[in-house]
């Protein structure tokens, strides 16, 4: 498996005053995990994005800090953002050993077309945007491909036991669970109760204006 790799630099800066690293467009970053010493470092805004982009947080990357020998293989934990802007405010990557399990959220993609959408005009249910797997570090899949061109009606559903994976990556979810199904789509219906009901009242105000007329009438 092809690893992405990326440089971080040393952090000083700590506490407070992060928040003038984050002006210059500049993101504190923590490295952790296993047995070796935490470390503060920092990276640019726009090479973090890139990376976040590419591997999100199931998918190995190489760590080098700066000052540090060697590089760690990494995933991505935690990536705090601002309420407002979006903002990456700081970022953890854990440290794994790659001959230790792990678990990891795998995401759900969808391929094809579902039959039961085109032709009946139902609505997708998804109920999981990923899966919890466990597997060794490098042996964690990218995303979960799931054809879903079967799903004919309304009827048929694609559980977590359909979904296949590699044969030394586990599902840790309900076997039973449901993944995604088309369902019917929602059809409003006027009870005859509630016609019945208005042409009652059309007909009581007509006959209120035959009575008016005829007591003008007589006057």
């Amino acid at each position: 498996m092809d690893v992405k790799s990326v440089k971080l630099s040393a952090r000083t800066i700590v506490g407070k005053k992060v928040a003038l690293l984050r002006r210059k467009g500049i993101v504190p970053v923590h490295v952790y995990g296993t047995q070796a010493e935490s470390i503060s470092a920092q990276i640019e805004d726009q090479t973090l994005n890139r990376l976040l982009l590419e591997i999100g947080s199931n998918i190995p990357v190489s760590v080098e800090v700066e000052g540090q020998d060697g590089a760690d293989i990494c995933f991505v934990r935690e990536v705090q953002r601002h309420p407002v802007k979006e903002s990456i405010l700081h970022v953890d990557f854990l440290r794994v050993d790659v001959s230790q399990t792990i678990t990891a959220q795998v995401p759900v993609v969808f391929e094809g077309t579902a039959p039961g959408i085109t032709q009946m005009g139902g609505v997708l249910l998804q109920n999981f945007q990923s899966l919890l797997v466990e597997a060794l570090p490098m042996e964690i899949p990218a995303a979960f491909n799931i054809d879903i061109s079967g799903l004919i009606d309304f009827e048929v559903t694609i559980q977590v036991s359909d979904v296949e994976s590699p044969e030394n990556v586990s599902i840790l979810n309900d076997p039973d669970a449901l993944v995604v199904r088309v369902t019917a789509p929602r059809i409003e219906i006027v009870e005859e109760e509630e016609i019945e009901d208005e042409e009652g009242l059309e007909g009581e105000e007509g006959e209120g204006e035959e009575g008016e007329g005829e007591e003008e009438s007589e006057e």
